[in-house]
Parts: structure tokens; sequence; C-alpha cells
């Protein structure tokens, strides 16, 4: 990236980080009372909540497996480098803006793999993953707003995240079905859309199609659990429907990560809800920093663990970032995540 780039970048960054430090300022909490939140904190349910959520990313890697054992022909690799490869997203996720973790685990799977012609169907697996969290994150809707105490701004949110959601499945499913033959021979434009039917295969097969869901319901389910048992960490004795709420809200309030995490954002979109609940704004407050620590403490650790057993560093992403920053109108998957791959095979 040139000199005139990375200004352009920062122009644009600079007024998101406004709004960020503003939405701190006028909506903060008195951080005397939320430091003494801290004070009161019950460990045993914060263990809890950490192993919760280490067993949601298992079962959500899991879910990836599946759609990729039906993206490409075998030999499949092993569930331990597909797990690698979503463990180092998680943490690009955690760390970086925007999504580069999904460009980074595309490219850490395809090391592995040292196949070629597969990177355009592992972009393809990774969006067919995404979209079977369509299904629990409905249910969760669904049933939050037949139990909770939803205020008013989150309803359009949720209703619009819903709407992309099932606009993004139906295309999917549509593009999945479509006919498709030889690759071979075909231009690479045709070459790159062929190869990226093939990683929404699962789409066609409704077994493995109905597996992912499954192991992508459970993932949902522990991490109900390890926000209603975040909540008895701090104190806040709410129903699980509450702990429902938190989930939907964190999940909207962090879908479009225009900052690492999005914090301070996640933290009022908990608070405020919580209000309803009788909770202290302060506690609340608390509570999404503690919870959102909770959460990184999983997506980083373990992506730390594996990003050093890949014999990959955190200069790494930043090159992953580097090219999702980069990228032109006439750019494809393909070439991002080649690019990506290069610069880890240089660390």
């Amino acid at each position: 990236m040139n000199i005139r780039d990375k200004r352009w970048r920062l122009l644009l960054v600079l007024p998101l980080l406004a709004v960020a430090v503003s939405l701190i300022y006028w909506r903060g909490p008195d951080w005397s009372l939320v430091k003494d939140a801290f004070t009161v904190v019950r460990w045993e349910w914060v263990i809890a909540a950490i192993g919760l959520n280490l067993l949601s990313v298992i079962a959500r890697a899991l879910a990836w497996d599946t759609t990729i054992k039906q993206s490409i022909s075998p030999p499949h690799p092993p569930f331990r480098l597909v797990f690698s490869a979503f463990s180092v997203g998680l943490f690009g996720n955690a760390v970086l803006p925007g999504r580069v973790g999904e460009l980074a685990r595309v490219a850490v799977l395809r090391r592995r793999l040292n196949r070629k012609g597969t990177t355009a169907t592992l972009v393809g697996s990774v969006f067919a993953h995404r979209m079977f969290d369509l299904f629990p994150a409905a249910t969760l809707v669904v049933w939050v707003l037949l139990t909770a105490k939803l205020p008013g701004w989150a309803l359009t949110s949720i209703a619009l995240v819903l709407a992309i959601g099932v606009a993004l499945f139906v295309t999917a499913v549509a593009l999945a079905r479509s006919q498709h033959g030889e690759v071979e021979g075909l231009g690479r434009v045709r070459q790159l859309i062929a190869r990226g039917r093939e990683g929404l295969a699962v789409m066609r097969s409704p077994v493995p199609a109905a597996q992912a869901a499954a192991f992508q319901f459970f993932g949902w389910t522990c991490q109900l659990f390890a926000v209603w048992a975040a909540m008895r960490a701090f104190h806040i004795y709410e129903h699980l429907a509450a702990a429902g709420l938190v989930l939907v809200l964190i999940n909207v309030a962090t879908i479009f990560p225009l900052w690492p995490g999005n914090f301070g954002l996640v933290q009022i979109a908990i608070a405020l809800p919580l209000v309803n609940y009788g909770v202290d704004y302060a506690r609340g407050v608390a509570f999404g920093v503690g919870l959102q620590a909770i959460e990184a403490s999983v997506g980083v650790g373990v992506g730390l663990i594996f990003l050093a057993r890949e014999g990959l560093s955190y200069a790494t992403l930043k090159e992953f970032e580097q090219v999702e920053a980069d990228r032109g109108p006439a750019d494809t998957a393909e070439r991002h995540a080649d690019r990506a791959l290069a610069a880890a095979k240089r660390q």
C-alpha cells in the first residue's frame, strides 16, 4: 500500500474511532462502579463460560469440516488441520478489523492441502458454513421475540440482518443447484465461479447439510449457556431468555466489525437492554466487557496456539489484512487467497 492509500484508510478509520469514543463517553457509565463490579466476579462461572465457548468453537469447526468434505474430492484434510485453520481465522477476526480471519483460514488450509484449484472452493465452503448460522440464529430470534424484553431499536436491526441472511441463503442454494460441468477448459473467471459453486456442494446434499446445521445449532446452544454462565459470574440472575437477548444483540453488534471487536458498541448494546431487567447500567457494561473478554480469550488463546503451530505470526495476519485492503473491483477471491498464501510462506 502506498502513502496515499494509507492516508485514505486513516481518513476512513478516524471517523469510526471518533464515533466509538463518543458512544463510550456519552453512553458511558460511572467507571468506578464498573470497576467495583469486577471485584465480586465469581470465577467458577467464568471458567464454565470459557469451557462452553471452547465447545462452541469445536462444534462450528466440525460444521466447516462437513462442508469441506462435500466440496473437495478425497483425500479430505483431517479435522485437526481444519480446526487449526479455523482457530487461526478466529484469532484474525478477534484482533483485526473486517473479516480477515476468513481469508486467513482459507490460506492456512490451502497451504496444508497443497492442491491447486482449491482456493475458490474453500472460499465457497466458508460462505456455505456461515449460511448455516441462519437456522440457529432465526430460532434464537423467534424465541427471544416471544420471551424477552426486546428494545424497539433492536427489532429493526434484527429484522434487517435476518432478511439479508435469508436472501444470502437462498442465493447460496440457487448457486449450489445450478448446472455445472467440467471445470477444465473454461476461462479463468468461469473456472473460479465453478469452483466456488463446488464449495457450496453441501447445499444440495440433505444429510450433510442437516449435519452441518446440527453442529451449528450445538455451537449456538453452547454460546447461549456461556452467556448465561457469564451473567451469573457478574451476579446477574436473570432467566435464559435474557441470555438469549444478549446473544442476539452481541451478534448484531459485531456483524460488521468496524474496529477490533467493535469494543464499546458491544457493551452499550448489551447494557441498555439489561436495564429493562433491573440491571444497573454500570454492571451491564462490566458484564459486556467481561463477556467479550471471555469470548476473546478462547479465540485469541486457541488462535495463538495454532498460529504458532502453523509457523505463522501476527505480522502474517497483517499481510492478510493488507491483501484485503488492497483489493480492487476486478480482483477475485482466488487472487486474494493466493497472495495471502504467498505472504504466509514467506514467514
